[in-house]
């Protein structure tokens, strides 16, 4: 299973259920069924199952924990309201930051690399330099902010 995928998914899932008021399984489903039938980008999915389970997994993860999370942004968003952001960058800032925080098993460059380039891919020109300059920023706390949580 690609990770990356998995993020494209989870950061899709929580646009559509921001959008859609509809629960995780439901957005994950949507999603999965919908790359499965048009297949636009070609991407060959070996192991549904896996892939479900872990995109359900952070979606999940990142929803229960998204109040804590906004307002952990909150802090890192100089001249900026979480409601001000773009849906995607917010998505994306919302599973980098669960993932840094509140995940054993992904590292914190990665989860700030992997969000670059999602903001890259889904979001506008700016998107990349804004999302590494606030996840920057949370990574040089990073200690003090996992002992909060």
């Amino acid at each position: 299973m690609k990770r990356r995928l998995a993020r494209e998914l989870a950061v899709q899932s929580m646009y559509h259920m921001e959008m859609n008021e509809v629960d995780a399984a439901a957005a994950v489903d949507m999603l999965l069924q919908e790359a499965a039938e048009d297949n636009e980008a070609e991407v060959v999915i070996k192991n549904a199952a896996v892939l479900r389970a872990y995109v359900l997994e952070h979606v999940r993860g990142t929803w229960e924990h998204k109040e804590a999370i906004d307002g952990l942004l909150a802090d890192y968003l100089k001249g900026w309201q979480i409601s001000r952001l773009s849906r995607v960058d917010r998505q994306i800032l919302r599973l980098a930051v669960y993932e840094m925080i509140f995940r054993e098993d992904v590292p914190a460059k990665v989860a700030v690399n992997e969000a670059i380039e999602l903001s890259k891919h889904f979001g506008t020109e700016e998107s990349g330099k804004f999302v590494n300059g606030v996840l920057g920023r949370v990574i040089q706390e990073l200690e003090q902010l996992k002992a909060r949580f």
